[in-house]
C-alpha cells in the first residue's frame, strides 16, 4: 500500500527523478485495473446471469421451484414470460420466471432422490 502511495506521489512531483515516461505508466496502471475489474466483478457476473436464465428457461410443467419470496410450489402451466404454479393447498399462483430462485434445480434432485 506505501509503495502505491509513493508511485502517485512521485508521478505528482514534476521533475521528479527516475518518472520515466509517467503518463504512459499511468495509463498502463490505469488500464491493469480496469483489466482486473472486469475478469473479477464483471465477468463472472455476466456467467452467473446468463446461467439463471438458462435455467429459468429449462423449467417445465411439473418440476418443483422456489421462489425469491420463498414460497415453494410446483409448475402446473409456462407461459412466455410466468409460470402458474400450484403450492400446497391446491392454491394457483401466477408468478413472473424472474421470481423463481437460483436453487431450485437442486430442490428438484432432492425430491427425485427421496422417490
Amino acid at each position: 500500500m506505501n509503495t502505491l502511495f509513493l508511485l502517485f506521489q512521485q508521478q505528482a512531483q514534476p521533475g521528479a527523478p527516475g518518472q520515466g515516461t509517467g503518463m504512459g505508466s499511468s495509463l498502463i496502471f490505469i488500464l491493469l485495473i480496469i483489466l482486473v475489474f472486469y475478469f473479477f466483478m464483471i465477468r463472472p457476473q455476466q456467467k452467473k446471469q446468463k446461467q439463471i436464465q438458462e435455467m429459468r428457461e429449462a423449467l417445465k410443467s411439473g418440476d418443483k421451484i422456489v421462489t425469491i419470496g420463498g414460497i415453494h410450489g410446483k409448475i402446473i402451466n409456462v407461459q412466455e414470460t410466468t409460470f402458474i404454479i400450484e403450492v400446497e393447498d391446491g392454491t394457483r399462483l401466477k408468478i413472473e420466471k424472474s421470481a423463481v430462485s437460483l436453487d431450485a434445480p437442486a430442490n428438484n434432485n432432492a425430491a427425485a432422490k427421496k422417490e
